[in-house]
């Protein structure tokens, strides 16, 4: 049983574990991300070595060791799009006159540069594991593709859960390139070829001449193939599975939330940029957003009494004032 629960486990985990961080560092104030990248470089350059290196070690630690480096691999190619470093040539939100194949081609423009990218690691890991016996990352590499590629066509195709409550500030114009429906032709078709390659898997993983690289390898591969169908019926049925990053998700939030704090801070500072009626007024709508006291500074929210009432007798005395 261990044969196979263990690799079981160790796919759940770093999967799990990987998107969450991922998530997390991308809802960190932006001036974070260039640390996040170079950090995330690293690892990929670490991970290609791996590659290299566990290519004759087909034993089940070199299994795990090869999907490590596999997983780390892909996990810079969503560090480098989310963060907005690899994305594509069009970076504005879809027009609601394009339709058909011109808006899968605009869609395109969105993240050319980061299936260019995509393209490019593959055939590094192919290149670096070619002819070994161990090509674990490879094969990682391609399962996580597989599963990135067929959930973002269905969401351009139409599904009703979208997940775009995911997507960073600085890519929500990828929003207007999602479609909301009941179903669309492509996901029976996503959902059954991904239930064929996980029975395979499943079976060259149970099969009685299986070596231990084999049982734990395939095992691994089989799992993110059942993830990515579950990923998928997550897209149309009543239920969201953004729970499980919720750490990163609110941690996200809270960045974000502190950004803005930090903005209105520096525009209510000695240098005063605010000249206009309208100016403040917008500050102020800015203020009250995020929970500040636009006139004291103080962290207090305005829906609460003692942040409240300071904000009114201020607001009140500048109506006073300027009769």
């Amino acid at each position: 049983m261990a044969t196979y629960a263990l690799p079981v486990l160790y796919t759940l985990l770093l999967w799990w574990a990987s998107t969450g961080v991922i998530l997390y560092l991308d809802g960190l104030d932006r001036r974070t991300f260039i640390w996040s990248m170079a950090g995330a470089t690293v690892l990929l350059a670490v991970s290609l070595w791996g590659a290299a290196v566990t290519g004759a070690i087909s034993t089940a630690k070199g299994a795990y060791l090869a999907f490590a480096c596999g997983l780390t691999a892909w996990g810079w190619q969503l560090v480098s799009f989310y963060m907005g470093y690899l994305t594509g040539p069009r970076k504005t939100a879809c027009e609601a006159d394009l339709t058909g194949f011109r808006r899968f081609v605009e869609a395109v423009g969105t993240s050319l540069y980061h299936e260019l990218a995509i393209c490019l690691t593959a055939l590094v890991l192919i290149a670096l594991t070619w002819g070994q016996a161990n090509q674990m990352s490879i094969w990682t590499f391609v399962v996580l593709w597989w599963m990135h590629q067929s959930a973002k066509l269905n969401v351009f195709f139409g599904v009703p859960n979208l997940g775009e409550e995911l997507l960073p500030d600085h890519l929500r114009y990828l929003r207007s390139f999602m479609a909301r429906r009941p179903m669309n032709l492509l996901f029976p078709v996503s959902v059954t070829l991904s239930t064929i390659i996980a029975v395979l898997l499943v079976q060259r993983a149970a099969a009685q001449n299986a070596t231990p690289f084999e049982a734990a390898g395939f095992t691994m591969l089989a799992t993110l193939m059942v993830l990515a169908i579950a990923e998928h019926w997550f897209l149309v049925v009543p239920m969201s599975a953004n729970a499980l990053w919720q750490f990163g998700v609110k941690d996200s939030s809270a960045g974000r939330e502190l950004e803005d704090r930090k903005a209105f801070a520096e525009a209510e500072a000695p240098n005063d940029r605010i000249e206009t009626v309208e100016e403040k007024a917008s500050a102020f709508a800015t203020a009250s957003a995020v929970g500040l006291d636009a006139w004291t500074h103080e962290d207090v929210s305005l829906s609460e009494p003692r942040g409240l009432r300071p904000a009114l007798e201020s607001f009140g005395g500048g109506v006073s004032a300027s009769r």
